[in-house]
């Protein structure tokens, strides 16, 4: 599977971003998906999951009740709604498709990466 990220850029901290991954290849309905993160001098970290189906979605805990995870199963696309950015929130952002149906929160998890996109939160 390849995996084409888009949809970041500069936004207010209070503001909303909604980032696309398109995936190509049928296992796209097979695997689950993830969204990760990496800021400047950081390890990157897991940000959402969600299962092949969509039936299960997990969060990290700083973006829990502000971020949504969810996927397009016709359009082969997986998405991260982002609400209420913080400042803390810039980072490139990364989709991913799991080895498994089950998508899990550490990178070793995941088989096949996109090219990252960039959000950044002023203040």
């Amino acid at each position: 599977v390849q995996l084409q990220a888009s949809g970041g850029g500069l936004v207010e901290a209070g503001g909303s971003l909604r980032l696309s991954c398109a995936a190509s290849g049928r296992a796209f309905n097979n695997n689950g998906m993830g969204w990760f993160r990496q800021a400047p001098g950081k390890e990157r970290e897991f940000v959402a999951a969600i299962t092949w189906n969509g039936s299960r979605k997990t969060y990290a805990d700083s973006v829990k009740g502000r971020f949504t995870v969810s996927r397009d199963v016709a359009k082969t696309t997986l998405y991260l709604q982002m609400n209420s950015l913080k400042p803390e929130d810039t980072a490139v952002y990364y989709c991913a498709a799991s080895r498994g149906a089950i998508g899990g929160s550490s990178p070793s998890d995941y088989k096949a990466w996109g090219q990252g996109t960039l959000v950044t939160v002023s203040s």
